[in-house]
């Protein structure tokens, strides 16, 4: 049976030369074997200030803490790490990419939760886990799911990000059920997280809210200074991609 890695990151920042200093994880084997990380982590680099306001670690809180390569799920990762294993993330492209400047290589088959809700639920406004743990109403079973496997949920720490994304993962099994009948769901959403989204409307600027179609016909000079400006996520740029042709 396939092992499911689900897993956050809290990280000194979102830039290049950030560095994690808080690991959690679920690693699914069974519906009765599921082995928990929490685990913090000392890194090269200062914890920013935005970071702090975002997590509330401080640098006090890690000094003492061992560098992420002495952590056991840096171990873990990398003895699972083979094809028919998933690895789960919330946006996993900042996750993966933060435990591969700790040098790890993938060989995981991945799934992205972000990428696959934008897919299954593309009505919903907004695609965060939090948005997402209160829209779909995920906050009602979590107190229960918690006492089962015996840790705190706290929104921004990276064990109670992970319970919720395991409760967002159900969901979205389910959704891939009655979306694709007769396929591996897992399997299904692994060739989703591969697969770019177009999306609807503006999430922010002055157009937040309103349709991307009809903002690049009324003003196609927005869509090309966007798409050369700013820092979008994939989705976004195939979007405007798209419209920019």
């Amino acid at each position: 049976m396939p092992a499911y890695v689900l897993f956050d990151t809290e990280t000194t920042g979102n830039q290049e030369q950030d560095r994690i200093i808080q690991v959690g994880a679920m690693i699914v084997h069974s519906k009765d074997n599921i082995e928990i990380f929490d685990e913090l982590c000392s890194a090269p680099v200062p914890i920013g200030v935005e970071a702090m306001e975002v997590h509330n670690i401080t640098p006090d809180v890690i000094e003492n803490q061992p560098p992420y390569s002495e952590t056991a799920f840096s171990k873990k990762v990398l003895e699972l790490n083979q094809k028919e294993n998933y690895l789960i993330a919330h946006n996993i492209s900042f996750d993966l990419g933060m435990i591969e400047k700790e040098g790890f290589t993938n060989n995981y088959t991945l799934i992205d939760t972000v990428r696959c809700a934008r897919h299954l639920l593309p009505d919903s406004p907004y695609h965060r886990l939090q948005y997402l743990r209160y829209s779909l109403e995920l906050y009602k079973t979590e107190q229960a799911e918690a006492a089962k496997i015996g840790i705190t949920i706290k929104a921004h720490d990276a064990i109670g990000d992970v319970l919720v994304m395991k409760l967002l993962l159900s969901k979205l099994v389910q959704l891939t059920q009655e979306n694709f009948p007769g396929v591996n769901p897992m399997q299904k959403m692994a060739e989703l997280t591969q697969t770019p989204v177009m999306m609807k409307t503006f999430k922010f600027g002055k157009y937040k809210g309103r349709e991307i179609e009809d903002i690049a016909k009324e003003d196609m000079g927005y869509i090309k200074w966007m798409r050369k400006n700013m820092d979008l996520d994939e989705d976004m740029e195939f979007t405007l991609d798209s419209y920019l042709g």
